[in-house]
């Protein structure tokens, strides 16, 4: 029998009642050291203090009002990520999914209002993930993500990762876009290299085509740059946005610049609950708090002290990892066992870690995360391993 629930996660046998900074209380009174804040959500830890007022004093007011009438919360954080970024324009939905939903039609809608509709194809890259809504899942190609539900959405084209060849053979008459992640988050922590971004860049503006990043997991603070483009130097002309601006709260927007926008006027898109007052009140405190230059400065102290251990870490297991991934705190442990089993032991050592694709195991910690929380992380992370080599043995 079908339980009440859709029956399509394969949980762990954990359910948690309570949730403090960096760590999770299961019902039966377990503390679990949190290393994957709902997969980089909860980028200032579970009940942040600062969003439980943001959020408990909106709650007081207005909850929605649907944007058939002017916000005041949302034109505060549309002002803010303007301020902030490459955008002049900006588009709040409720998820990361929906922001690249948008992402590609506005990337067709701009090339359509130039006179040239047959500009459809967007070219992505082996390992990506988008969401998973019919075009997101269109867009990655992956039989994983694909199989049984055809017919795709068409005009997309799936690169090899890395294969510069292939990138530059694939740009014809009918590319309207690039889409990449800085960093590939499901596809396991693998890093775009600066040169490649402005490479990137630099193709598009010859060709006249655009660029578009999703910076669902890669943003708002972590990878210690407000947004990972951020450290090669370029800019996007679109970009999505979810996960850590919300702080927990259900969150996402698209970033634009005013001509990859143009094409989007009245009518051409909507939301029901996107950037509803009780979302932007705490997304404006998130980035408040994660904007300013000191905050993200401790996040890159702190993520050099992780990835410090971590390279101590896979040095005394060396049949366990392989090496460490990543950036900021946004970092990848490459397994040379099932990334599932690490996972796993975790529970038994009351941490919780993410797998990923390509043998890797995620660890996007609150970025609050204190020095003393990172030792005792990378402690229990040691003790995991340790329990899977004498497994093995």
């Amino acid at each position: 029998m079908i339980t009440t629930v859709l029956p399509t996660y394969n949980r762990a046998p954990l359910s948690f009642v309570k949730g403090e900074g960096s760590w999770l209380v299961e019902a039966d009174g377990r503390r679990f050291l949190d290393l994957g804040a709902g997969i980089a959500v909860n980028a200032l830890g579970h009940a942040n203090p600062d969003l439980v007022a943001v959020l408990k004093d909106q709650a007081d007011t207005l909850w929605h009002v649907s944007n058939l009438y002017k916000i005041p919360q949302q034109q505060a954080l549309a002002d803010k990520l303007v301020d902030e970024t490459f955008a002049d324009t900006c588009f709040f939905t409720n998820s990361g999914t929906e922001a690249g939903e948008l992402a590609i039609k506005m990337a067709r809608k701009y090339w359509s209002d130039k006179g040239q509709p047959d500009k459809i194809e967007i070219i992505t890259f082996e390992g990506c993930f988008h969401g998973r809504s019919t075009g997101a899942i269109a867009a990655s190609g992956s039989e994983k993500m694909t199989k049984g539900f055809g017919p795709l959405m068409p005009g997309f084209v799936h690169l090899p990762w890395g294969d510069h060849d292939a990138l530059r053979a694939a740009v014809g008459e009918k590319t309207a876009a690039i889409m990449i992640e800085p960093i590939q988050g499901e596809g396991g922590i693998r890093t775009v290299p600066d040169q490649c971004l402005k490479g990137l860049r630099d193709l598009c503006d010859e060709n006249g085509i655009l660029l578009i990043f999703d910076e669902v997991q890669t943003g708002v603070g972590r990878t210690g740059k407000l947004f990972a483009h951020e450290w090669a130097g370029v800019s996007p002309d679109i970009m999505m946005v979810a996960k850590g601006i919300g702080g927990g709260f259900p969150l996402g927007a698209v970033l634009a610049t005013e001509d990859a926008a143009s094409g989007m006027v009245a009518g051409t898109h909507g939301s029901t609950y996107g950037g509803n007052p009780l979302g932007c009140a705490v997304g404006l405190k998130v980035m408040q708090i994660v904007a300013d230059p000191a905050f993200l400065a401790d996040v890159n102290r702190k993520g050099a002290l992780l990835r410090q251990k971590l390279e101590g870490l896979v040095a005394s297991h060396p049949d366990v990892f392989e090496a460490v991934r990543g950036t900021g705190l946004m970092l990848g442990l490459k397994c040379k066992v099932a990334p599932g089993d690490l996972v796993t032991r975790g529970y038994d050592q009351n941490v919780l870690t993410v797998p990923a694709a390509d043998n890797v195991a995620r660890l996007l910690p609150a970025l609050t995360i204190t020095d003393d929380e990172i030792s005792e992380a990378v402690a229990r992370i040691d003790a995991a391993a340790s329990a899977l080599e004498s497994e093995t043995t």
